[in-house]
């Protein structure tokens, strides 16, 4: 019995990825041949939903963001789709329409994603993978596909953004 909690403990800290720790800047291919990168929204509270285009459980996640994005876009919430499909630059822009997005959906390889989410190469990805970034560039959460996070998703999101919103971003520090 002893051998299985370990195993199950040392597989869980396969999957756990480092929480928090400063989001790497990462690129995002959009529709026009256009990219954006993370750290262009530094100074706002980034939710980057990796998804795929085909996957109910990513369109319901996407519109529950789109939701909560809508209430708190004033404050400075920033959601990012990224889909992760066989051929996405194909499918990202009829996404956006079909479930009437107001946020940016692009798209990115699989590998830089996977880095992007310290998630282990040999292990399956459930999606959708939430990723949430305060105003200074640090990961503060991150859920994967399947977590109960979802079940109640909102409610959740407005929890865990709640308090990053009223934090304020660090200021530069003064040219010398």
């Amino acid at each position: 019995m002893r051998f299985f909690a370990l195993a199950a403990l040392a597989a869980f800290s396969l999957v756990a990825a480092d929480i928090p720790r400063p989001a790497p800047d990462f690129t995002i291919a959009m529709p026009g041949n256009k990219s954006v990168k993370v750290s262009d929204y530094k100074g706002k509270v980034v939710i980057l939903e990796f998804l795929l285009t085909t996957c109910p459980h990513c369109q319901k996640a996407s519109q529950g963001i789109n939701k909560v994005y809508r209430e708190l876009k004033a404050q400075g919430v920033q959601p990012i789709g990224i889909a992760m499909n066989a051929m996405p630059n194909m499918l990202v822009e009829d996404y956006v329409k079909q479930f009437n997005l107001d946020f940016p959906v692009g798209w990115s390889e699989r590998e830089p994603a996977v880095a992007f989410l310290q998630h282990p190469v040999m292990m399956m990805m459930s999606f959708p993978n939430l990723v949430i970034i305060d105003r200074n560039g640090v990961i503060r959460h991150q859920i994967p596909g399947g977590d109960k996070f979802f079940e109640n998703e909102e409610t959740n999101l407005k929890a865990l953004l709640a308090p990053l919103l009223k934090a304020p971003a660090a200021k530069k520090a003064a040219a010398k």
